[in-house]
């Protein structure tokens, strides 16, 4: 991990990590999931969003060089593109406010669901391997500090679209492997998704990182 760290929420994220391949993975943007309840902002995760941040990504998002941030958000093709670009990628989310895991599941299965029935693939393969991140997550608890980690090769093994690691202090690191493709592209999708994302202020701070280093390539 890089000496570098950018803090959201007063939780620290390092600017730049290596995962499985080895290469090291830039932080590129960075946001909170949270609601409002009477006026009142509670926050869940503080979310990192890190990327292979090379050529190929950049040439996968050439279409949208000299765009504006606002003209990046609202247009859902740049972030199908961001979602399809073959580039590794990894997703940290950081638990603020604590919850059971089974909350969590719930929540990613029924979006990732709703994302996948929508395009027309949402199959008995499909069901399956949702049924089983949301098992994955039934029994943990999410205590403030506890990280889950989604990661994405950018070229898959078959039965590795993706591997996600649930983090916390005083266990063991568990890990489960996504073997389904859709169902691997749909969970990008609910952090990279645009307007239809689970955190607002992701998308928006993606916006903004892509915008200047889509002028500057």
């Amino acid at each position: 991990m890089g000496s570098e760290t950018e803090t959201v929420e007063g939780i620290p994220f390092p600017a730049e990590i290596t995962a499985g391949s080895g290469n090291p993975l830039s932080l590129l943007a960075n946001g909170i999931t949270d609601i409002e309840i009477h006026f009142l902002q509670i926050k869940f995760n503080a979310i990192g969003i890190y990327l292979h941040n090379n050529d190929v990504l950049l040439g996968h998002l050439q279409s949208w060089k000299g765009k504006t941030a606002d003209d990046l958000l609202g247009d859902d093709a740049f972030f199908q593109a961001l979602v399809s670009a073959p580039v590794e990628k990894l997703f940290r989310v950081v638990v603020i406010k604590e919850i059971k895991g089974s909350q969590y599941g719930v929540q990613l299965e029924s979006s990732v669901r709703d994302r996948l029935v929508a395009a027309d693939r949402y199959d008995d393969d499909e069901e399956e391997a949702l049924e089983k991140v949301a098992d994955f997550f039934q029994a943990k608890y999410f205590k403030p500090a506890s990280v889950i980690t989604f990661h994405f090769p950018a070229t898959p093994p078959a039965g590795a679209a993706a591997e996600i690691s649930f983090a916390t202090e005083g266990k063991d690191e568990a890990k489960m492997r996504v073997e389904n493709e859709n169902v691997a592209g749909m969970i990008q999708k609910w952090y990279l998704g645009g307007e239809s994302a689970v955190s607002p202020t992701t998308v928006r701070s993606l916006a903004d990182r892509f915008a200047a280093l889509l002028s500057a390539a």
